[in-house]
């Protein structure tokens, strides 16, 4: 397996950039069958993206082409926020099973039943080790579409992003193949001698010690540990060093651990969500998410270091995990909230990659959300960096269903 992946963020016209990034990778579809090809383009391209993926699609031969418009553009070890920039990666996959999918709205309200998922997407569940996912967060229920993924894939990780556009405009596009979309979403279904390793990186860090929820009802939280949410609360902050005390003060947030049976936990345990709101007459903590009695429960802050340490320990973790094994290539979802905005500097959760997992074809963008799992769950992020490194697996025999399946069309393209 190969990939190579090239950025233009120094042109202001369309065919300029395209002809810099299909140069930088001319090395690969010269000479090698390209199965993928992710491409993504800031707004300032968006009179063209039509001519621009016919004209990647043309001249890579790429099998598959799949991305979104980005309000930020990602490429190898680099981010481009707000100025022209486009990114394009091509990988020859053989030995991959690559199943794409267009999914609209009224589509995801027909497709009620995993079954219905399975026959539609074409995709066997027990033959699928991941998904890829960029979708439209102002025209699709995109919770939903998570939800009803998950649902019919149990256990597989689904990695990708709401795509995004200029900060004041409420329009995006998704790619797929050689049309640009302005709703819906497009996904791929990974399989075969293919998967993806997820790293998402909530952006926070512990504080305090993890305790267990006794009460809630909702999105509010009574009581932690036997005692009123907010009286814990209000001890944990004044218990921290003065350093922290003040990062924690407009930086607080809870996580919630996805399996409460741990001995300990660490970071990647725990759903990051935001604290909304606190009582201190009936001491009880809203959060932007549905808490259960018996959740453990860890408040957290979320700031530029905290973010900082949070990617690097992911990174090192997979670094850890993986090994020997290099990846093919990697996708990278990191929110518009991050960035200079958040790090003060350009380049930072493009360099982190790069410094911990070495240099690698990389490709991606800014999003509106970032969807990666928390355990074995899918979840909708904010604040997030969001990575799948693409590496080989050993692939599954091959089924009989599995070999009509890979005869027939793509599914739900139009």
């Amino acid at each position: 397996m190969y990939a190579l992946a090239a950025m233009a963020d120094m042109y202001h016209d369309s065919d300029e950039a395209l002809t810099h990034v299909l140069g930088d990778t001319g090395a690969l579809w010269d000479q090698h069958e390209i199965d993928l090809a992710l491409f993504f383009a800031s707004p300032h391209f968006a009179p063209h993206y039509s001519e621009m993926l016919q004209q990647v699609r043309a001249v890579t031969g790429a099998r598959l082409l799949l991305g979104c418009s980005g309000q930020g553009i990602i490429g190898k070890t680099r981010e481009a926020e707000g100025i022209p920039a486009v990114s394009l990666l091509v990988a020859s996959l053989p030995g991959a099973d690559l199943r794409p999918v267009r999914i609209t709205q009224p589509l995801l309200a027909e497709l009620d039943t995993p079954e219905a998922w399975h026959a539609w997407t074409g995709a066997d569940p027990d033959a699928t080790n991941a998904w890829m996912l960029f979708a439209d967060p102002f025209r699709l229920d995109c919770e939903a579409l998570l939800e009803a993924l998950s649902a019919a894939y149990p256990g597989v990780p689904v990695v990708g992003g709401l795509a995004s556009s200029a900060p004041t405009a409420q329009r995006t596009q998704v790619f797929l193949h050689d049309r640009a979309y302005g709703d819906g979403a497009v996904a791929v279904a990974i399989g075969r001698a293919l998967t993806i390793r997820a790293v998402v990186a909530q952006g926070s860090t512990p504080i305090g010690e993890p305790w267990t929820i006794t009460g809630a009802e909702g999105n509010v939280i009574t009581s932690i540990g036997g005692r009123p949410a907010y009286e814990l609360l209000v001890d944990t902050l004044q218990g921290l060093p003065e350093e922290l005390r003040q990062r924690a003060r407009r930086n607080l947030l809870v996580g919630l651990a996805m399996n409460e049976y741990r001995d300990t936990f660490r970071r990647g345990d725990f759903l990051i969500r935001n604290l909304v709101g606190a009582d201190p007459r009936t001491g009880a903590l809203a959060v932007g998410a549905l808490p259960r009695v018996g959740q453990t429960l860890q408040f957290q802050i979320r700031d530029a270091q905290a973010a900082d340490d949070d990617l690097r320990e992911h990174l090192a973790a997979a670094r850890a995990e993986l090994g020997e094994q290099r990846p093919v290539a990697a996708l990278l979802c990191s929110c518009n909230g991050r960035g200079i905005g958040l790090f003060g500097s350009a380049h930072h959760d493009a360099g982190a990659v790069a410094e911990h997992l070495g240099p690698m074809p990389l490709a991606g963008f800014f999003c509106n959300g970032e969807i990666g799992p928390v355990g074995d769950r899918n979840f909708l992020h904010g604040y997030t960096a969001s990575l799948a490194l693409l590496v080989p697996s050993a692939p599954p025999p091959v089924s009989s269903r599995q070999q009509s399946a890979a005869r027939e069309p793509d599914r739900g393209i139009l």
